[in-house]
């Protein structure tokens, strides 16, 4: 069912660009999609890691349009949201290192204070989950349908090392793990 779902995301993504390419006019190519390219990186408890590939944040009209290529990571599903704070340095809180920590909480401008899914009713920063192949690449779209562009500027995109229920319970923030890759959006 997931990764149906999934699926649907993809080719949905890519007819709504099936005009666009077809087209041949100026005005087809000033309707192009504004986009937002961010590379990420491995993070761990010593700081900044590795390149991890990238993802595009795309405008359509269903939300903006989360694009990977990733590589490096776990196969499953993944955690992915985006974070208040743009950086990916690690913190230390209650005298443990947390990877990205200092990325502060996902990212929340109506103060919901809960976990949900993309298209909930909580943290405008929770992201629909990643999944990765066997081959540790992940290269399918996902939607995030209550954001805009004019989200990112200054936040930090985050990749978790497990999956995310879309709930507070029975895991804080969808129980996820650890911070595995991470972005910040300039």
């Amino acid at each position: 069912m997931i990764k149906g779902y999934l699926l649907l995301i993809t080719i949905s993504a890519v007819t709504s660009y099936a005009g666009v390419v077809g087209a041949t006019d100026g005005a087809a190519i000033a309707a192009l999609p504004a986009s937002v390219v961010v590379p990420l990186h491995e993070v761990g408890t010593q700081g900044i890691g590795h390149h991890a590939g990238q993802v595009s944040f795309t405008e359509s009209r269903y939300g903006l349009v989360v694009t990977p290529p990733l590589e490096g990571l776990a196969p499953g599903f993944h955690g992915f949201h985006l974070y208040q704070i743009a950086s990916c340095a690690p913190q230390k809180k209650s005298k443990k290192w947390i990877s990205g920590g200092a990325a502060g909480g996902h990212y929340d401008p109506a103060a919901t204070n809960h976990h949900s899914s993309s298209w909930g009713d909580g943290h405008i920063g929770d992201l629909p989950s990643l999944y990765v192949d066997a081959d540790g690449t992940s290269t399918r779209a996902v939607l995030a349908p209550r954001l805009q562009l004019s989200d990112l500027r200054g936040r930090t995109v985050m990749v978790h090392a497990g999956g995310d229920n879309h709930s507070d319970h029975p895991s804080a923030l969808g129980g996820g793990g650890a911070h595995v890759a991470c972005g910040v959006i300039n």
